[in-house]
């Protein structure tokens, strides 16, 4: 696991230092730089595979045609391996890295259709001789791992953070501000846009190829519904097998490494099983991690759902106590940490901050709502479709906000209002996540939450809080086979279709059917009652803090002077939100998003060039 970083079109060879200073975290254990003509490469490393010097980055093929810098893991590596060597490969490390410079050297760019894993990549191939360099960039299927990019002219700049990007000098310090209405809305920001004008995030399943100083952008993986279509039909036993099977692969793969492997555990269905499959493969205890409060948060601390299973599958667990004088004292940190403004973030910050004492890399459950239907959101759009909604993805966009529409808009600073595109700001708020508009109202709701609040903000918070304290997460359920198979399962696998009559916010998981198939799974490896519950969100006692240890804070970032000198948000709503909170009339979401756009840009945006 790496930060990467590039620069194409620019002799100034001295830009790309600070911007691989700026990415430090994600990788203490190396660095590299490679330099040719006007295309620069760097990386940070943080060594998962090879520890040895053999695994160092930028890499190169045997005659120096072809160079690589790599953020990620390669999880069929092996049997890829296996592949190239037949066809008359030789590798000189044991370093994952190596296999992916010799599948594309051997496939040229469609090699992405064979990869299984987490990556952000930038490959510099001078096989064309002088003048015909191409430098090719891309993007797991999912978005798992970042990448940044920006284009001026023949120039084009890249890294795996904003802090990076915004190192080299080459890129203006501006808030984007078709960003910040979606921002204020979802909580966060909808790629391919980012918080920076001029700065974009390479789409998931995309690549970039940059040659003779023109970009081109191409799709090479969407998702699909058909990809086994003979389980529409099979028998409910064949469908558990086949989801069993290709779980316990996935873990199996995603268990491979040369430092130590933990495992967050919340006590859902998800991370349990992840851990649960983990342990069934495990030679040890499996070291579990997982996130409770003090006196502040006490009616929703449920680590002790986390305990039971931990005690239940016998693994090593920690108990994370996080109390308000510590996010205070850190705030500034997750600030500059989170490397864009987001409502969420915290958990995974403090759970990445105690794991990282004891494991370098950590599995997450992350995905297994979005793939099983977990979420209270697709018992209400699968109602909706079966009630003839009109504009399926404007509904489902409205399931989750922030701030409402209206409100939100309201919040911008008059100029900023004026000056909003509300074409532009409804495509990119509902219609571009809607990837399956033809499927089933489930599966379409998969496609929307995956390409919408999962890739948007829970894998891009995760990735941005964890590299934070050089920590690697795995994310298991979001592996290409296992997700095909979960985009082709039957309806009743996921939900009961007569559930019509439930609250989806308090129903448990047994009376809906949701995640039936994840359920059923962990029978004999969970405790049989974990689908009497209802899906329960986790919680943290956000306004406790901000009416105590973070007040100060809070009053400070939404004042009148706050707000007037940084000239983005309404210099009359800010301050009324802040005073309808403290006085009791208001939630704690509107003024923490608000609070942690304003020490964003704080920290990251007004930093000094070169930081």
């Amino acid at each position: 696991m790496c930060g990467i970083c590039g620069i194409a079109g620019d002799r100034r060879r001295e830009r790309i230092f600070p911007m691989v200073r700026a990415m430090h975290h994600r990788g203490p254990d190396d660095f590299g730089i490679f330099m040719d003509n006007d295309v620069s490469l760097a990386m940070t490393r943080l060594a998962i595979l090879d520890l040895s010097p053999a695994g160092h980055q930028p890499m190169y093929n045997a005659d120096k045609s072809l160079c690589i810098v790599y953020n990620g893991e390669l999880y069929n590596f092996r049997s890829e391996r296996t592949i190239l060597e037949q066809k008359g490969h030789r590798f000189h490390s044991q370093s994952d890295t190596e296999v992916v410079l010799h599948m594309y050297e051997e496939y040229g760019d469609d090699f992405l259709t064979r990869m299984r894993g987490m990556f952000a990549l930038a490959i510099y191939d001078k096989r064309s001789g002088h003048g015909r360099e191409k430098l090719f960039l891309a993007r797991d299927q999912f978005g798992i791992k970042p990448l940044l990019y920006s284009q001026s002219g023949a120039r084009l700049i890249f890294a795996s953070e904003m802090k990076a990007m915004l190192a080299s000098g080459l890129v203006t310090r501006a808030i984007n501000e078709a960003a910040l209405p979606l921002l204020l809305v979802k909580g966060s920001i909808p790629q391919p846009l980012t918080a920076v004008a001029g700065v974009e995030m390479l789409l998931p399943g995309h690549r970039l190829i940059h040659e003779e100083g023109r970009s081109r952008i191409e799709r090479y993986w969407h998702l699909q519904t058909d990809r086994h279509a003979d389980l529409l039909t099979a028998p409910w036993p064949e469908l558990v097998e086949r989801v069993q099977a290709a779980l316990e692969e996935t873990v199996r793969r995603q268990m491979v490494s040369d430092v130590p492997v933990g495992a967050f555990l919340s006590g859902g269905i998800d991370s349990s099983l992840m851990v649960a499959l983990m342990s069934r493969q495990s030679s040890h205890k499996v070291k579990t991690f997982s996130v409770g409060f003090g006196a502040e948060g006490a009616t929703m601390d449920e680590t002790d759902d986390a305990g039971r299973i931990a005690a239940h599958l016998g693994t090593d667990h920690r108990r994370i106590e996080i109390t308000g004088a510590e996010v205070r004292d850190r705030m500034l940190h997750m600030a500059s940490a989170l490397d864009q403004p987001t409502v969420d973030g915290v958990n995974s910050y403090f759970v990445s901050l105690a794991a990282k004492s004891e494991v370098t890399v950590a599995i997450s459950g992350t995905g297994g709502d979005e793939l099983f239907a977990g979420y209270p959101w697709f018992l209400n759009m699968y109602r909706q479709a079966a009630a003839g909604v009109d504009d399926f993805p404007l509904h489902y966009a409205h399931q989750h906000l922030i701030f409402q529409i209206n409100a939100g808009l309201e919040t911008l600073a008059p100029p900023l209002q004026s000056r909003l595109n509300s074409k532009d700001f409804l495509h990119e708020f509902a219609y571009r996540p809607d990837e399956l508009p033809e499927a089933a109202p489930i599966e379409r709701v998969s496609a929307l939450c995956l390409r919408g609040y999962l890739q948007n903000q829970l894998l891009r918070d995760i990735d941005a809080a964890s590299m934070a304290h050089s920590l690697e997460v795995r994310v298991p359920f979001l592996d290409t086979p296992l997700t095909d198979i979960a985009l082709s399962l039957p309806l009743p696998a996921k939900l009961h279709p007569d559930t019509t009559s439930l609250d989806p916010y308090a129903a448990t998981y047994r009376q809906t059917g949701v995640k039936r198939i994840l359920i059923e799974l962990g029978r004999g490896l969970l405790p049989p009652d974990m689908d009497d519950q209802p899906k329960r969100g986790f919680g943290m006692p956000f306004a406790a803090w901000m009416h105590g240890p973070l007040r100060d804070i809070v009053e400070d970032t939404l004042s009148v002077a706050t707000v007037n000198r940084r000239g983005i948000f309404d210099l009359r709503v800010v301050p009324a939100l802040r005073e309808d909170f403290f006085n009791g009339r208001g939630s704690w979401p509107q003024p923490w998003l608000l609070m942690m756009t304003e020490l964003w840009c704080r920290q990251v945006l007004d930093a000094p060039a070169g930081q």
